[in-house]
């Protein structure tokens, strides 16, 4: 198994940053370009791989008291995730997103992951600032 993980620090109360990464109608304004997610039935999403042009069956749980996401495949057991969010202080907080490919077929390798991750979460703090200083403004 291969595992990776990236935090950033948000400008904006946890609750708020929380509610934009687990609003799965905008999820594709922060994840890789390639992924797309469809709700079925909650838990039960689709995600589309622009790369592989394959969907997979997955779950992705939202636990709005804990502040965290998880999501993994359901017919394979190719990968699993979280994303947990956390109050810092001055009404900031972090953000970790956390990544385990449960077989070597699924993992894309370290670099493009490590990319993948650290442009999520820019573009997640994007989406941040945007919702929030219109908000403000």
């Amino acid at each position: 198994m291969t595992e990776y993980e990236r935090s950033r620090t948000m400008p904006a109360q946890p609750e708020h940053v929380f509610d934009q990464a687990a609003n799965i109608d905008q999820m594709e304004d922060w994840l890789p370009g390639e992924l797309h997610v469809h709700a079925e039935e909650l838990p039960a999403v689709t995600v589309h791989e622009d790369r592989t042009d394959e969907d997979t069956s997955a779950l992705l749980r939202a636990e709005r008291e804990q502040m965290r996401l998880e999501w993994g495949t359901r017919d394979r057991g190719g990968y699993t995730g979280w994303l947990q969010v956390a109050g810092i202080d001055s009404g900031a907080s972090e953000v970790t997103v956390h990544l385990s490919f449960h077989e070597d077929s699924h993992d894309p390798g370290a670099k493009q992951v490590d990319d993948a991750l650290d442009s999520s979460l820019r573009r997640l703090e994007e989406q941040i600032r945007l919702r929030f200083d219109t908000a403000a403004g």
